[in-house]
């Protein structure tokens, strides 16, 4: 029975070794077989791992389909790779094998473009790149002082068939005296490859380059080495762009469409596949995805039975409308309408849809990437900076051509007077990418965090995605929606903050000791506005503070700007520093001397509880008094002019509010800016109005950061006329800081005058007396705005008063009592 037992386990053994054998593919050599005989079950020869076929195999063609129709003119997988690695010799490239770092200063990143060659003609995007670089920060004329290159050949457009295409660029390229087989150059490029494989071909060989390429697949992309951009259009704006249109979210944030789209449908080649199976999911009703067969020379030639049906719903006839009012804010009033009738409206639609489906064109990219990030307004819809516009007496429609619109508004005047009209609008924007581009590496993927803004499906799983947009959550809904609004605005709106973006990227990897956080790029206010060489500790900027949760300190730096001789002992300067000396929050005082005689000697200030530290101007100049003193220790700062009229209850006050708002600018003088649509010009008032959108900073509390970005982040030009002029530099820092923040400064207290009246009209400070100086402020509005490329001030009605502030209740109940008396 034993031996039967023993028996038995060793044929299970066996049997298990040799099915264990024959499922693990190990192959029994077989000696006594036939050597010329293929073995008829595996397809193998006898001596040969891999199968081995004379001939190519057959191009599938549907039974419908002929060869000459070209369906299946595509370039083999095998090639497209010879391609690629012909063009892409530096494949494994990356910054520490193909990048000179010694061109680098340790704390040094600058970009040379080289000079453009006669007769050499370059394209109106590619201009638009170089200049934003040549007005970078980063910019120098001096190729021996660069740390990267950029060429002045232009390479955007490398598709053979465009009228763009650069001929014999390899030959021009490589006879550049600084190409070093393409070392620490930089190549931006928007289209490779031709019909109708669209492969990334360039063209040249780009040797040790790194490239900023749209539509960059995966496969090809050097992670830490290329960046990819988003493909953009001729009429990118240059500088500053549209804003984003999110005004407000409505709660629950569903709109009349779930999912929408609008486009060409490609009936054969490369990225056809998805377009063509939009049907699939398009019910007319929540999701509406239409698609035209009606591009290119021959599409009769290639329609196919669902063309004259898809062109039909393409085309098809609906009612929509667009309403704006107008509302006066002297007497009358007035009404502005638009309504329409006409085929469905792709800007009509992405106002309207949660979800904008973005599939990949002919190459990856897409331009609707960009369009669904921002979404265009309305035509209709109004001033998009919430600007007031003059309508003269009589006019039955005004062009707004100059604000951004293309339209006329008609304007049904009611009253005869001249209207001060505001614009509003009803409608909401900001749709939530949906992309179906498998392989395709998203725009700036190394720094944003794009599962915070969109959705991001398969092309195999189109049907599922109507599905996986319905189950979103609402609160997720409104964080996408926010997230878009800010990538666009800080990333995508113009051409400059492209390439900005892509500037600050290599920075960051070359100076990798001052790299930004991903909280830096992905948070307000981004990347571009949040300098790497002030701090690498969040904590140390305003916008943080409250992701963070940290406190600002309870103390404050005055800095006084004085340009007047000291004389007497009763100047307002004087009465200043003993005022802002007894806040129980004053740290310290700095009197910045910017005045043409000496400076006083010691004795001749005022003893205070504060140290009082002086310093004298770099040049006399107004900028100056934004510099990043190192005298200045805490985070806010309180900047005065000399003749400023503050109580030490007014400027603990102000402190209280700032802190709560350390991001923006608090205090007391305000003004604001409309829209003259007479001179076709922007305006400056100083009218006491209920609305603001700047407050002077010759009595205001602001971070001291900002004093470091008003003079590395602003350019030399802005800066010069600011000096050359001695005014407007409060007008340029409230620009900035709004440009930073897309938010308004905050007044307190009710307070019109804060100037001291008795000074002698023959010191400088007697500026505000000249007639000259309200006409050079107007000059500075329209200036500053031309350079943002937007108007970044924001209008507000909001003002904050101290608790029981006027209430008639009892005076000891107010904490701020002496506020009420001035």
């Amino acid at each position: 029975m034993q031996a039967k037992k023993r028996y038995l386990i060793l044929f299970s053994a066996g049997a298990c070794l040799v099915l264990l054998l024959y499922l693990s593919g190990v192959q029994v050599p077989a000696s006594k077989r036939n050597p010329n005989r293929r073995d008829d079950r595996s397809g193998h020869r006898p001596n040969s791992h891999w199968p081995h076929f004379t001939e190519p195999l057959q191009p599938f063609i549907p039974w419908d389909q002929t060869e000459t129709e070209d369906y299946s003119a595509h370039t083999w997988p095998r090639q497209k790779r010879d391609v690629n690695s012909g063009v892409y010799k530096g494949k494994r490239c990356r910054m520490d094998s193909c990048f000179d770092f010694s061109l680098c200063g340790k704390d040094s990143f600058k970009v040379y473009v080289y000079p453009q060659q006669k007769g050499e003609k370059i394209s109106e995007s590619y201009q638009n790149i170089l200049s934003s670089i040549e007005g970078s920060r980063f910019y120098t004329s001096d190729p021996g002082q660069a740390c990267l290159f950029v060429l002045n050949l232009d390479t955007l457009d490398r598709d053979k068939l465009s009228p763009q295409y650069v001929h014999n660029l390899k030959t021009k390229i490589q006879n550049l005296s600084l190409w070093n087989n393409g070392r620490n150059h930089l190549i931006f490029n928007l289209y490779s490859g031709t019909w109708p494989d669209y492969t990334e071909d360039l063209g040249f060989d780009i040797g040790q380059a790194m490239l900023a390429k749209a539509s960059t697949s995966t496969e090809n992309f050097r992670p830490n080495f290329d960046v990819s951009i988003p493909l953009f259009s001729k009429d990118h704006p240059r500088t500053g762009g549209e804003r984003g249109y999110l005004k407000y979210n409505s709660i629950p944030p569903f709109r009349k469409y779930t999912l929408v789209f609008k486009g060409k449908r490609y009936l054969t080649g490369i990225g056809s596949d998805t377009r063509n199976a939009l049907y699939h999911v398009h019910n007319s009703e929540d999701v509406v995805l239409l698609t035209t067969c009606k591009h290119g020379k021959d599409w009769q030639k290639h329609k196919d039975a669902r063309c004259d049906r898809d062109n039909a719903e393409y085309d098809r006839q609906v009612a929509f409308s667009c309403l704006s009012g107008v509302r006066s804010r002297i007497t009358g009033a007035a009404k502005l309408t638009r309504k329409a009738s006409g085929r469905y409206d792709y800007k009509e639609m992405l106002h309207n849809s949660t979800f904008c489906l973005v599939p990949r064109g002919r190459r990856l990219g897409s331009f609707r990437f960009l369009e669904a990030l921002q979404v265009c307004p309305c035509p209709a819809e109004g001033l998009q900076f919430g600007a007031s516009a003059h309508i003269p007496t009589g006019s039955d429609s005004i062009a707004v051509k100059s604000l951004g619109f293309s339209c006329e508004l008609q304007v049904v005047l009611i009253s005869k007077n001249l209207l001060t009209a505001a614009f509003w609008s009803r409608f909401q924007a900001a749709c939530i990418p949906v992309v179906l581009s498998n392989g395709w590496e998203l725009p700036f993927s190394e720094v944003i965090d794009w599962s915070a803004a969109a959705v991001i499906g398969d092309e195999r799983l189109l049907l599922q995605i109507p599905s996986t947009v319905h189950t979103i959550h609402q609160d997720k809904i409104l964080s996408l929606r926010q997230q878009t609004q800010f990538l666009w605005e800080a990333y995508f709106s113009s051409v400059e903050k492209i390439v900005l973006t892509t500037l600050e990227i290599i920075h960051d990897r070359v100076l990798q000791q001052l790299a930004r956080s991903s909280l830096m790029w992905n948070r307000l206010p981004g990347g571009l506005f949040t300098l790497p060489h002030y701090s690498s500790y969040l904590g140390h900027f305003p916008f943080y503070f409250g992701p963070l949760g940290i406190r600002t300190l309870p103390k404050f730096t005055a800095v006084i700007h004085a340009v007047t001789p000291l004389v007497s002992q009763s100047q307002p300067i004087l009465k200043l520093l003993a005022a802002v000396a007894k806040s129980q929050h004053c740290a310290q005082i700095v009197v910045l001397w910017n005045c043409d005689r000496p400076l006083p000697v010691k004795h001749r200030w005022p003893a205070t509880s504060q140290s009082v530290i002086v310093i004298e101007g770099e040049n006399k100049v107004m900028s100056s008094r934004f510099l990043p003193y190192g005298s200045i220790v805490t985070d806010a700062v309180l900047s005065l002019d000399e003749d400023t009229v503050l109580s030490t209850t007014e400027v603990d006050f102000a402190f209280i509010v700032w802190q709560s708002f350390p991001e923006r600018i608090v205090g007391y003088p305000a003004r604001s800016h409309f829209w003259d649509i007479n001179k076709e010009r922007w305006g400056y008032t100083s009218k006491w109005t209920n609305d603001y959108s700047m407050v002077l900073t010759g009595a205001a509390f602001y971070h001291r950061y900002y004093n470091y970005l008003y003079t590395n982040y602003l350019p030399a030009s802005l800066k010069s006329m600011v000096d050359q002029l001695s005014n407007c530099e409060d007008i340029l820092m409230n620009f900035l800081v709004s440009a930073v923040t897309k938010l308004p400064p905050i007044k307190v207290t009710q307070k019109k005058q804060y100037k001291e009246t008795m000074m002698g009209q023959t010191s400088r400070a007697s500026r505000w007396a000249d007639p000259d100086h309200f006409a050079q402020r107007q000059t500075c509005m329209n200036k500053f705005a031309s350079w943002f490329g937007t108007m970044p001030l924001v209008h507000s009605q909001m003002r904050l008063d101290p608790v029981l502030f006027k209430d008639q209740v009892s005076i000891l109940r107010k904490k701020y009592r002496d506020i009420e008396r001035l």
